[in-house]
């Protein structure tokens, strides 16, 4: 199989006459084009809908969630079940156009790892372009990731990048960045964006906190993670070094200029309290190496594949 199109999708009834039409007079002919759908457990007739437009396709399949567990887990459960060699995503609402997956190929195919569209002109409200902004300029700028539009749907990725990557929680915002991490080469291309004609965005303002912690989560995964001793260890010496410095000046008080431990009881308990702690803290480092490959292998959310 050449290429896999993962499309997550909740309650999308609307948009799957259009999604078909277009995803048909473009793949539909492609026996080395797979497309999978990811039923994220939608509560209207979405699966319905589905398995009766699939018919026709035998190289279209559904993979049916237990429940409603978002984006990032949808988009790992088609990343762990497909077969191509390139892979894409796009959203269902059809925002963004099917077309221009063809195009982003192209630009992988330069040399990159992963091509992300780039919606340069954004066909949504004043508010979320203005979120969007911000979002990613603060991603160019603590994560030194030159693109301008990190969450964007449509994206294609060689299969090695996405059999590296662990999406859960919002992580999916941040698959770029995640890839930057791990030295895979990124680009993006300007993609058509359109206005929404079906449905309601799923997008609220909670997501704008939830985005925020997954990013410093992810940039703080990204720098210690694979050493996680280099955290707790160089905080654990601080602590150690303070409470080494502490006990040396209560000595230096009794022996020096002769005073009595009692006087300074206080420090030689907060001096004892940062040496436990160091040593502590060097513990979590090492308990934390022990541990470090362990990956998100609790993967039992898939009801069934239907093909």
């Amino acid at each position: 199989m050449k290429l896999s199109i993962i499309i997550p999708m909740y309650n999308e009834q609307e948009s799957l006459d259009s999604l078909f039409v277009e995803l048909s007079g473009l793949f539909g002919q492609e026996a080395e084009t797979e497309i999978i759908f990811i039923n994220d457990g939608s509560s209207d007739n979405t699966l319905n809908i589905l398995e009766s437009k699939i018919k026709n396709y035998p190289t279209w399949s559904i993979i049916n969630l237990y429940r409603n567990y978002g984006k990032s887990v949808a988009l790992q459960a088609g990343f762990d079940n497909s077969k191509g060699e390139i892979i894409a995503t796009m959203d269902a609402d059809l925002q963004d156009n099917p077309k221009e997956i063809h195009h982003l190929i192209e630009e992988l195919e330069k040399g990159y790892d992963v091509v992300s569209g780039w919606k340069k002109n954004r066909k949504d409200p004043l508010e979320k372009k203005i979120a969007s902004k911000i979002f990613n300029f603060f991603v160019r700028v603590f994560s030194g990731l030159k693109i301008h539009d990190s969450n964007c749907g449509i994206k294609v990725f060689k299969r090695e990048v996405t059999e590296m990557l662990t999406l859960y929680g919002g992580r999916h915002r941040y698959i770029p960045l995640l890839a930057h991490q791990k030295k895979f080469l990124i680009s993006e291309v300007v993609v058509d964006h359109r206005e929404r004609e079906f449905g309601i965005s799923k997008y609220g303002v909670k997501r704008y906190s939830d985005g925020f912690f997954d990013f410093l989560t992810i940039l703080f995964l990204g720098k210690y993670m694979d050493r996680p001793l280099h955290f707790f260890g160089s905080l654990g010496f601080i602590s150690v070094l303070l409470g080494v410095g502490i006990e040396s000046y209560v000595l230096y008080l009794k022996y020096i200029l002769l005073d009595s431990f009692q006087q300074h009881i206080a420090l030689i308990i907060l001096g004892a309290i940062l040496i436990i702690v160091g040593l502590q803290l060097f513990t979590f480092g090492l308990m934390g190496e022990l541990i470090v490959n362990k990956k998100y292998k609790d993967r039992n959310y898939i009801k069934e594949i239907i093909e």
